[in-house]
């Protein structure tokens, strides 16, 4: 037999599981009773096996070496694996604190882990792979809500931005539209860097009236805020395509039906786009409209076929 960890013998089916463990295949805990009817069927009721302490010894130095690689949630079954087969002995020991800190740390890093899987490094906003996750997710809660809005983003000459000011500065007004575009959102709303300088509002739960306004909203937010005070003379302004779907046709979408809805809403940003910008388009009754002060003052250009 080997010696593994702390200087403890370990069985043959332990070795395999250990073996197993650090060519980073998916193993099945080791448990006491199943060493115990390999060894001598007729003792399993006897009480626990003499080597049950080798087996937590381990499954922890599994879970120490599948930690340090990055392989949090199978070192967090490993552990998990050990506080059973302590708690099946017969006169257990008290779990030392030190083990239960250990996995509370496992715990919280592979919490870590994952959400930083779906946040966008630059501005903490969630990123594409979430977005198209969670989207199909919300359509399929919507059939008892008023409906749907999805809100498409993008800055205005984003690339005179940059030009004039450099990457950096450009970075921070980045940084800094995702903070504004966030305030004041409803409960269960996020917001989601699409790609560039293009971000996703999504809203679900609000009917269009309350889905414009948000969007108005965060839209005047970003053109009055100062921007001076991150470098003089700048100044940045957003337009978006806001697409809307009523709860009845929420509730019968196809699974591509996300999909077309951000695709609706490209369109309609492309209408906020070509009717001079820093606007808010959306649909009513078949034809586009801008909100706020720009509908009184631009002539909105017909968009691109919508589908119905």
């Amino acid at each position: 037999m080997a010696a593994l960890g702390r200087g403890v013998a370990e069985s043959e089916p332990a070795q395999r599981a250990r073996d197993s463990a650090w060519r980073n295949e998916p193993t099945v805990p080791l448990r006491r009773s199943a060493l115990a009817d390999a060894e001598d069927p007729d003792s399993a009721a006897a009480g626990p096996p003499a080597d049950a302490a080798n087996l937590v010894s381990l499954h922890e130095s599994i879970a120490a070496l599948l930690a340090s690689r990055g392989q949090y949630r199978q070192a967090y079954q490993h552990l998990r694996s050990a506080l059973d087969l302590m708690s099946e002995l017969s006169a257990p020991p008290q779990i030392p604190e030190q083990f239960r800190r250990e996995v509370d740390r496992l715990r919280r890093e592979h919490a870590e882990a994952h959400e930083q899987s779906i946040r966008d490094s630059l501005t903490a906003s969630y990123n594409r792979r979430y977005l198209d996750q969670r989207l199909v997710e919300v359509v399929s809660e919507q059939s008892h809500a008023h409906g749907l809005g999805v809100a498409l983003v993008d800055l205005d000459w984003f690339k005179q931005v940059n030009d004039t000011f450099g990457h950096l500065v450009g970075d921070r007004v980045l940084q800094r539209v995702v903070e504004l575009l966030q305030q004041g959102l409803p409960e269960g709303a996020f917001c989601a860097r699409y790609g560039g300088e293009e971000f996703v509002l999504v809203l679900p739960g609000v009917d269009r009236p309350t889905a414009v306004t948000l969007a108005e909203t965060a839209r005047a937010r970003v053109e009055t805020y100062a921007w001076s005070s991150l470098v003089l003379g700048l100044r940045v302004t957003v337009s978006i395509g806001l697409s809307h779907e009523p709860a009845t046709h929420v509730a019968h979408n196809t699974p591509a039906s996300p999909e077309r809805q951000l695709r609706d809403a490209d369109t309609l940003l492309y209408t906020a786009k070509q009717s001079g910008r820093n606007a808010v388009a959306y649909l009513l009754d078949g034809k586009a409209h801008l909100a706020g002060p720009a509908s009184g003052r631009r002539a909105v250009t017909v968009p691109r076929a919508i589908q119905p």
